[in-house]
C-alpha cells in the first residue's frame, strides 16, 4: 500500500511564509496576487499547502539564520506534511545566489527580486513535476505594482505601501543596497491609485515605506517628490491614518514637517534611524552628512510639529566604537527623548566597507551596550505612557481581544504596528467594527502597551490626540 499523502480529492493550493521587514510582506502580498490572478489557490496556513512560498530576509545575520532555520523546518513538511514543493524567493538567494542551491538541495526553487512576478509560472512548473529550478538576475532593477488582487497579510485594517525599492546611499554598515539594487520610485499616480483601492476595500491606515522615503521621487525626474504625494493622498478624502516609516535624518525637511503638521491625515509620527551620534562613529559608517540634523532633528522637529512621535533605531558596538562613543550615545539619547528607541548590535555584512573595518567590538560588549540603552528607554518609555492616563485620545480598532467580551487591541497615532505597543480598550459597544476610529480615555500602563476606556465617538475637532 501506498504511503504517499493523497491529495486527488483536495484543490491544488500555495502557501506563504513571509520573514523579514514591512518592505517584504508587500512583495509577499503582491506575489499572492499574482498567484490569484492565475486562478491558483492560497491556503489558509502553509501546513496545508502543496507548494510553500518563503520570502527571506538577508539584511544582518540574525535575520539570515532566522530564515535558514524556517526553510529546514519548512522541509519537514515534505516529509511528513501535505507539502511537495518548496520556494526560497526574495532577498537571500538574491545576495548569495548558487550558494543557497548548493547548501540547500531540498529547496526546489530558488527566485531573485526581479522574478516575483513569475511565481505562477514557477508554481505551474513545480506542479507538473519540474525540480531544481533557479531564477535569479544579477542585479534587481524591476519595481512591482501591486494589483487590485494584492492580498493583505497584516491581518488587520491598516496596509503597508510601498512608494519605491533600492537605496543609493552606502552606509558602510549595510548590504541593502547590494541587495536590492538602485533606488526607484514608483508614480504618483500608481501609488494613488492603489492607495484608493485600499480605502475603497476598508482599509484605516496606510504606512508608506521604502529604504528611505524621504528620497522618493529623486530618481524619476517628473517632478514627484514627497511632499507632494503627500498632499495627493490626503486629498482623497475620507477618515484615514498616512504613516511615514523610514526616513533619512538630513532629508527630513521643514516643508515635509509642515506639511506633516498642517495636515490632519498625516500621523504626527516620524521613523528617522540615525543609528548614532557621534560624529567620529558616523564619519565611519559612511553617515558623516547626517551629523548637524542628528544632533538637532529632535527639537527641531517638535519645535515645527509640536507633540511629534520620534522613533528612531541605534547601532552599537560598530568597529571602533568606543566606551566615549557609546556615552555620547547614551547621552545623547536621553536628551533627544525620542518616543520609541530600538537598538541594534553590529553585524559584520560580507561585501560593505565595514566589513574589513580594525577594531571590531566583542560581541559580549556590543550586547551589554543594546541592553543599557533599552533599559533607559524603557524608564522613558514608561515615564511618556503614565503621562497619558487621564487623557482622551483617538484610536483605530484593530480586532477584538480572545480574552475579554468587549475589550478590542487597537493603536494610536503614536504607535506603528508591531513595533510600538497596542492600546487595550474595555467597554467598546458591540456595533464597532475593526477599522473604526474611536475616542477613548486612558486608564493605565501595561508595561509597553496601555489601558483605556471607550468614551464616544467624536468630531476630529474633539479629539486631543497627536
Amino acid at each position: 500500500m501506498s504511503t504517499e499523502p493523497d491529495h486527488a480529492e483536495q484543490p491544488f493550493t500555495v502557501g506563504f511564509i513571509s520573514l523579514g521587514c514591512a518592505k517584504n510582506l508587500v512583495d509577499s502580498e503582491t506575489m499572492a496576487g499574482k498567484l490569484l490572478d492565475e486562478q491558483i489557490l492560497l491556503a489558509h496556513d502553509p501546513e496545508e499547502a502543496d507548494i510553500i512560498i518563503i520570502n527571506t530576509c538577508s539584511f544582518i545575520n540574525d535575520a539570515r539564520e532566522e530564515s535558514i532555520e524556517i526553510i529546514l523546518q519548512t522541509c519537514e513538511l515534505k516529509k511528513n506534511g501535505r507539502c511537495r514543493a518548496i520556494i526560497v524567493a526574495g532577498c537571500m538567494p538574491q545576495r548569495y545566489e548558487h550558494e543557497l542551491e548548493i547548501n540547500l538541495p531540498e529547496v526546489d526553487a530558488f527566485i531573485g527580486l526581479d522574478e516575483l512576478e513569475n511565481v505562477p509560472d514557477i508554481v505551474r512548473r513545480l506542479q507538473n513535476g519540474e525540480k531544481n529550478i533557479f531564477q535569479v538576475s544579477k542585479a534587481p532593477t524591476k519595481l512591482y505594482e501591486p494589483g487590485e488582487t494584492r492580498m493583505l497579510f497584516t491581518g488587520g485594517p491598516y496596509a503597508y505601501v510601498k512608494i519605491g525599492d533600492g537605496c543609493n546611499h552606502r552606509c558602510a554598515f549595510c548590504a541593502i543596497p547590494a541587495i536590492r539594487g538602485h533606488r526607484r520610485s514608483r508614480s504618483i499616480k500608481n501609488i494613488v491609485g492603489e492607495v484608493e483601492h485600499l480605502l475603497e476595500n476598508g482599509v484605516s491606515e496606510l504606512n508608506l515605506v521604502s529604504q528611505d522615503v524621504t528620497s522618493y521621487g529623486k530618481d524619476r525626474h517628473d517632478g514627484a517628490e514627497l511632499c507632494i504625494l503627500l498632499k495627493e493622498l490626503a486629498s482623497i478624502g475620507g477618515e484615514f491614518w498616512i504613516r511615514l516609516l523610514y526616513a533619512f535624518p538630513s532629508l527630513v525637511t521643514d516643508e515635509l514637517l509642515a506639511v506633516m503638521g498642517e495636515t490632519d491625515a498625516i500621523c504626527n509620527y516620524l521613523d528617522v534611524p540615525v543609528q548614532h551620534s557621534h560624529p567620529e562613529i558616523l564619519a565611519t559608517m559612511r553617515r558623516a552628512g547626517t551629523t548637524s540634523s542628528v544632533r538637532s532633528l529632535p527639537q527641531h522637529a517638535r519645535t515645527i510639529v509640536p507633540g511629534i512621535t520620534l522613533r528612531t533605531t541605534c547601532l552599537v558596538g560598530f568597529p571602533g566604537e568606543t566606551d566615549e562613543h557609546f556615552q555620547h550615545l547614551a547621552s545623547y539619547a536621553r536628551t533627544a527623548q525620542f518616543d520609541h528607541l530600538g537598538v541594534f548590535t553590529y553585524s559584520s555584512e560580507d561585501g560593505t566597507a565595514a566589513a574589513d573595518l580594525p577594531h571590531q567590538v566583542n560581541s559580549a560588549l556590543a550586547e551589554e551596550r543594546r541592553r543599557r540603552l533599552l533599559s533607559a528607554q524603557r524608564d522613558l518609555l514608561l515615564e511618556k505612557n503614565g503621562e497619558l492616563i487621564g487623557q482622551d485620545d483617538k484610536i483605530l480598532l484593530e480586532m477584538p481581544s480572545s480574552d475579554n467580551a468587549g475589550e478590542w487591541i487597537a493603536r494610536s497615532r503614536r504607535q506603528a504596528p508591531e513595533i510600538d505597543g497596542e492600546v487595550i480598550v474595555s467597554k467598546v459597544p458591540a456595533e464597532y467594527r475593526a477599522g473604526a476610529f474611536v475616542t477613548v480615555t486612558y486608564t493605565a500602563m501595561a508595561e509597553y502597551d496601555m489601558r483605556a476606556e471607550f468614551a464616544s465617538l467624536r468630531s476630529e475637532g474633539d479629539d486631543n490626540g497627536s
